[in-house]
């Protein structure tokens, strides 16, 4: 008799996984189960476990306690969980981690070719030092926009900020926030892990949906400057013991000219690709490539841009590698989403939003943002977010690029959060107190709610 189930189990495991069926969903396991598994992830990262094991334990219990009092049948307690890290709304997850590792290829080329670190003073050098807060806010969305990871991003400008801020006079605040700001602004249109999963989630050309977020990108950035510039004298200063740990630019960094090569290539292949997708140029329709392709295309064309094609092999070596904490993350967030697609929270929230007489549409960034701050992660949050809810949004006629674009801003509302990556990076590599950097997260919260009520005048005001 075990054994029958079990392989009953499995068959509905494969079913589900192969796309031939939905989710089970009768009895739904109960939201109880959901709270409380995403508390125990929240404590258990914060405890300082391993963010992918504390989302498999907190989607675990989560699942037992939600399926217990739900009543779902025991033998799919399993199943439920490992679904949403099979096949989202459909569609295998195979394809965002296989893009993932190749976004691998171009981000180690800008982070160990030093490209990225030249990009950032470059930018800093030709604004000079009477607008560093625009220079730091420019130089963090620029190299958070090409590729580069939020939390590698604070690491690598961190020495460049702390000895701009020290000449300017500019507290420690407000360059925190430049940093943050200038990431979060990038972080929209960036040809990252968030965008890469949102483009696979709504079945969008990649480049789409980085173009999407141009506006409200722009717009955080812009409120990030002036925010910036108001605090630029509260709080503590830079000092000089502060410095002494970091070193003078390398001479071995490429030229600004040549570090800029690999993100204009790929941005580049991107948007062609994307125009090509949208208008349905059939003439041109061999050359639209996925990004699966133009990720490594643009970073093998900054190697050789910057005579260093020899270094290719080591660069996309050591980028991969970087990228599989992503892929197991992505793993973690699908565990979570799992107990969440299962669960009648999807069905709560709507009912919370008819009660209140919200429209349909404010789905997107109201879960983007529970989910963003709840993961403390864009990534995550937009992961388990467009999993939840895109056939949602889909069914209320919200079209696809509004929702991911939407979902992408609401989970950067509050993403920077004491249990998130970033956070930590941020406070450690800036040499700030934990009450310090959470005193910026006010004006954190105020640019990501710019960039929120951005995506969603544009989507659904304007356009």
């Amino acid at each position: 008799m075990f054994s029958e189930a079990v392989a009953s189990v499995g068959l509905e495991f494969y079913n589900v996984a192969s796309g031939l069926q939905p989710f089970i969903k009768d009895p739904p396991l109960s939201f109880i189960g959901v709270f409380v598994g995403l508390a125990i992830s929240i404590i258990l990262i914060i405890k300082k476990l391993n963010p992918v094991s504390s989302m498999f334990v907190g989607a675990i219990a989560g699942t037992l306690l939600g399926a217990a009092i739900g009543g779902s049948h025991p033998g799919y307690i399993l199943h439920y969980m490992i679904s949403g890290t099979i096949i989202w709304g459909g569609q295998s997850v195979i394809g965002i981690i296989v893009r993932i590792v190749a976004g691998g290829i171009l981000a180690g080329v800008l982070i160990e070719s030093g490209a990225a670190e030249s990009i950032a003073r470059g930018i800093v050098s030709k604004l000079g030092p009477r607008n560093s807060l625009l220079a730091i806010t420019l130089s963090s969305m620029t190299i958070v926009a090409v590729g580069v990871f939020l939390p590698v991003a604070v690491i690598v400008l961190a020495p460049i900020t702390l000895s701009v801020s020290s000449k300017a006079n500019i507290s420690k605040m407000a360059a925190i926030l430049a940093l943050s700001g200038g990431a979060k602004a990038g972080n929209i249109i960036s040809p990252n892990p968030n965008t890469i999963a949102l483009a696979d989630t709504f079945n969008l050309p990649l480049g789409e949906v980085m173009i999407g977020g141009a506006i409200p990108g722009l717009l955080a950035f812009v409120a990030t400057v002036i925010l910036a510039s108001l605090i630029r004298n509260k709080g503590a200063k830079v000092e000089s013991s502060d410095l002494e740990a970091f070193c003078d630019p390398c001479e071995s960094l490429p030229p600004f000219s040549k570090a800029i090569a690999a993100p204009v290539v790929t941005i580049a292949l991107l948007v062609f690709s994307t125009i090509v997708n949208i208008f349905q140029i059939e003439a041109l329709s061999a050359f639209e490539l996925d990004a699966f392709l133009v990720l490594p295309i643009g970073g093998l064309a900054g190697c050789i841009i910057m005579g260093k094609a020899d270094k290719i092999i080591d660069y996309s070596n050591k980028g991969i590698m970087r990228m599989a904490p992503v892929v197991l993350m992505l793993l973690g967030a699908g565990a979570l989403s799992g107990l969440i697609l299962n669960s009648d929270f999807p069905d709560l929230i709507k009912a919370a939003m008819v009660r209140l007489d919200l429209p349909d549409f404010l789905l997107a960034p109201i879960s983007g943002a529970i989910f963003g701050s709840a993961t403390g992660s864009v990534a995550t949050g937009v992961i388990v977010s467009g999993q939840a809810f895109a056939d949602m949004l889909g069914a209320a006629s919200v079209p696809a690029i509004s929702a991911a674009v939407m979902i992408h801003a609401g989970a950067a509302f509050i993403d920077v959060v004491p249990h998130g990556n970033y956070f930590l990076a941020s406070k450690d590599s800036m040499k700030v107190s934990m009450i310090d950097r959470i005193k910026v997260m006010p004006y954190e919260a105020i640019v990501g709610g710019v960039m929120t009520l951005a995506a969603i005048i544009m989507y659904e005001v304007i356009l």
